[in-house]
């Protein structure tokens, strides 16, 4: 798809009825001649949330308004990079489905599935404190979501009632990946440092500063998160920042007399200060409290590009990987470090993708340039005699009868890739099909 105009409204009213406040009325906004904004749900950090219809189908959406122009000068750009790729990644029946993201010249749209109870924040509020059976319930769930979450090396980091939203059928949707973490982000001494999070959520060891485990914090999180459920309010919580964060350090907390004793074991567990004796996941499945009345954790598959790319070496576009190639949402030139790589071509080839891996081996060898081939699937990186950069070169399965090939070069190796590269590659394009786009 390409950057575009709404069907139905201009961008400048497009603009003015997403200004609006919840009790402000809107005129009807048409994105794309497909999704209608209905009301305004809520307001974020990195944007807006609206409920939406899917003209089409009469589906009920959620759509998360991003501006560009906060995105790049807000310092969001690798956060809203990073949500994409996550969400993509995630299949869960207790995580929020993304199904597509649009763009305009202004803005980026999240489309994603609409969880018609609200927050689970809300419910507390209104209800107070929650049966532990319901309790439970919930927990259960957000464990299966943090469980999928850590098998694919993703750390939430922002685990809280408001985070969390409630379906039609009752049942937890985490929410919010903005803040989430991926393996690459790991230092070498194998621990995260970005200091982040909610500060009545946040773990002890993200206070020291000194380096965290993921999968430890979001534990820490999942315990406050059972914790208010359980007792109708949050277990660390006061007005003075400092106070706060020294009970959190020392997890200085008191369960309410209503506290089960299993309930309270597993409260302990889960808000130990220390990270190296916590309980983990695989601990929690087992715990007593957490097993009454019985735990079936859902079956969960990969989504079909990652089991793609682990059958093959070669992963697969999706619609979300099509739109990050085109002008309306372009990922390298929002989210890159120009500096770095610069020129982005792109090839269309009906030719396999590994032969296409030996034809960009073969012109790189041939001017004396170091090949290294990412595992034995689609990317390689070229090195000059010096060991400087010289490209990357990535192959994605389209189709099962087509590739695409896409060429990142710095100034160093522009030339080469423009004149010795890409024609060689072209040679192996589809000859009914446009070799190169950008």
């Amino acid at each position: 798809m390409s950057e575009t105009q709404n069907d139905t409204v201009t961008e400048t009213e497009t603009e003015t009825a997403l200004s609006t406040t919840k009790d402000e009325v809107a005129p009807v906004v048409v994105l794309f001649g497909k999704y209608e904004l209905r009301r305004l749900l809520g307001v974020g950090a990195s944007g807006k949330v609206y409920h939406a219809t899917n003209l089409d189908t009469g589906q009920s959406v959620a759509v998360k308004v991003v501006s560009k122009h906060k995105v790049l000068n807000g310092g969001f750009a690798a956060n809203v990079e990073r949500e994409i790729s996550i969400m993509r990644r995630l299949n869960h029946p207790n995580i929020v489905n993304l199904f597509e993201v649009l763009a305009t010249k202004t803005k980026i749209y999240f489309v994603m599935e609409f969880a018609s109870g609200g927050e689970l924040f809300s419910e507390v509020a209104d209800k107070g404190r929650l049966t532990e059976d319901l309790g439970r319930r919930y927990f259960q769930q957000l464990i299966s979501a943090v469980k999928h979450c850590h098998s694919q090396s993703i750390f939430h980091r922002d685990l809280k009632l408001d985070n969390l939203l409630i379906d039609e059928n009752g049942n937890l949707k985490v929410s919010d990946f903005g803040l989430s973490a991926v393996e690459d982000q790991i230092r070498p001494d194998g621990l995260l440092h970005t200091v982040c999070g909610t500060p009545t959520y946040v773990a002890p060891e993200i206070l020291a500063k000194r380096g965290y485990d993921g999968e430890k914090v979001d534990v820490w999180s999942c315990g406050v998160v059972l914790y208010a459920l359980t007792a109708g309010y949050l277990p660390f919580n006061d007005y003075n920042i400092t106070i706060l964060y020294r009970k959190i350090y020392r997890g200085q907390f008191r369960c309410p007399k209503w506290t089960s004793n299993d309930l309270r074991n597993l409260l302990s567990r889960l808000l130990d200060p220390n990270p190296q004796t916590r309980i983990t996941v695989d601990e929690i499945l087992q715990d007593t409290w957490f097993k009454t009345g019985g735990y079936r954790p859902d079956r969960v598959l990969l989504k079909q590009p990652e089991w793609e790319e682990a059958r093959t070496g070669f992963k697969s576009l999706n619609a979300f990987d099509l739109i990050s190639f085109s002008s309306g949402l372009d990922m390298s030139g929002l989210f890159s470090d120009p500096s770095v790589l610069d020129t982005v071509e792109r090839v269309v080839s009906g030719e396999e993708p590994e032969r296409i891996m030996e034809k960009v081996e073969e012109v790189a060898n041939g001017a004396r340039f170091t090949v290294t081939r990412k595992g034995n699937g689609g990317g390689a990186k070229l090195e000059g005699q010096d060991g400087n950069l010289i490209a990357l070169v990535v192959v994605y399965r389209l189709t099962d009868e087509l590739a695409v090939v896409e060429v990142k070069s710095n100034e160093c190796g522009a030339q080469f890739c423009k004149d010795k590269l890409c024609p060689q590659l072209l040679e192996l394009a589809h000859k009914q099909i446009a070799p190169v786009f950008r």
